[in-house]
């Protein structure tokens, strides 16, 4: 999974999801790609999820770009707990995901195989998405 190797600070505020996102919402690496059509936080084990089945469905063939990291921490506190204990440890990251955003890029198959991982893939991930080929 994808954690950040260091942190400015150790708990984040949760943060408002305005707008659109206008950086990473153009294909640069690969032919093929998946874009966001929805806001939302993804997880660390979700991006994970997307990228395991993308990876089986082309058996290994293929070069698969991730465009988003997890670098958002979110704490929780222990089952159980009551008001007033202060803020959670931390639990998991997450990455701030806004329509627009180019989330996975592949390149190196065919477009019907490309569709179809990438419908494999975008089923794994809490946003909507639509499939995106270079023109």
């Amino acid at each position: 999974m994808l954690i950040p190797r260091k942190l400015k600070h150790r708990k984040h505020f949760r943060g408002k999801m305005p707008g659109l996102d206008s950086r990473g919402s153009t294909i640069d690496f690969g032919r093929f790609a998946i874009k966001s059509l929805e806001r939302s936080w993804i997880t660390s084990r979700q991006i994970e999820a997307a990228r395991r089945a993308m990876t089986r469905y082309c058996k290994r063939g293929g070069k698969i770009w991730i465009r988003i990291f997890p670098d958002k921490v979110v704490t929780s506190t222990p089952v159980e707990v009551g008001m007033g204990g202060g803020k959670g440890a931390p639990d998991h990251f997450v990455c701030v995901v806004k329509p627009g955003r180019i989330l996975f890029e592949m390149d190196g198959v065919n477009l019907e195989t490309a569709k179809e991982a990438m419908r494999l893939a975008s089923s794994k991930l809490p946003v909507k998405t639509v499939f995106m080929e270079k023109s």
